[in-house]
């Protein structure tokens, strides 16, 4: 990708030259072209070993999201979501997490939003949680289906006003003409629904529970041979007491 150079400036601080034109105010130098080739670390972390992983895979996630955590990262509960429609034409975008427990992943959003109309038609789905700082990543692959309304309607009311007044107010996914509009939509909502009044749970938002068929965790190492420990569910249906076979893939 080429960057343009920036126009000469003419602000307060470009320097004036004794005739009174001004000179090129000192501007940074940036590479002319970045070359992403040439962008590379060396992951130095140390290794993982299936004998120190937990026997199901949401307990190893539970380890491994304490970890993040402990660490610092900014919002760890952010994770990629992709999905694809009935073509196998896919779409991914971020959410945030908001539960995990042994029957797998919770989030929410629109049910008429990309996504949801793709999980609607197509219900596998993949989650990624991209932990660059600790050069790890967690892959799952699962199929994704709706919570029940009493859930969501609890998670719903327990988000800060301003949120519940959004999920009415956008369309998501949906052409809007302006901001403005925006904005004059989420105001009518305010004034409808003043801070501290109840605002009723959307019958298009909701949560799904991704339940995983597979759970990976990718550990960066030197010279790109990369730790790969994944749980494979190899018996029981969704409805039953799931199986899991952990094996070392290739990295």
């Amino acid at each position: 990708m080429s960057e343009q150079n920036a126009p000469g400036a003419r602000g307060e601080d470009a320097e004036r030259e004794p005739d009174g034109g001004a000179r090129r105010a000192h501007v940074p130098h940036v590479p002319h072209v970045l070359d992403p080739a040439g962008m590379r670390e060396q992951y130095r972390a140390e290794g993982i070993e299936a004998e120190g992983f937990a026997a199901e895979p949401m307990d190893q996630f539970g380890r491994w999201f304490a970890d993040a955590v402990a660490a610092g990262i900014f919002e760890p509960n952010a994770m990629v979501v992709s999905t694809a429609d009935t073509r196998g034409r896919p779409s991914s975008r971020t959410v945030l997490l908001k539960q995990y427990a042994a029957r797998g992943f919770v989030f929410y959003t629109n049910h008429t939003s990309r996504k949801g109309r793709e999980i609607a038609e197509n219900p596998h789905v993949a989650l990624l949680f991209p932990w660059h700082p600790m050069a790890r990543q967690v892959l799952v692959t699962g199929t994704a289906a709706h919570v029940d309304r009493a859930e969501t309607a609890a998670y719903f009311h327990s988000r800060p006003h301003g949120s519940q007044l959004g999920a009415w107010a956008s369309e998501q996914s949906r052409v809007v003409a302006s901001r403005e509009v925006l904005d004059e939509q989420y105001a009518r909502l305010a004034a409808r629904y003043p801070e501290g009044s109840e605002v009723p749970v959307p019958p298009h938002w909701g949560g799904y529970l991704v339940t995983p068929e597979t759970v990976e965790f990718w550990q960066g190492r030197e010279n790109r041979l990369h730790d790969r420990l994944r749980y494979r569910r190899t018996g029981g249906e969704q409805s039953a007491e799931p199986e899991w076979t952990l094996e070392r893939l290739s990295p």
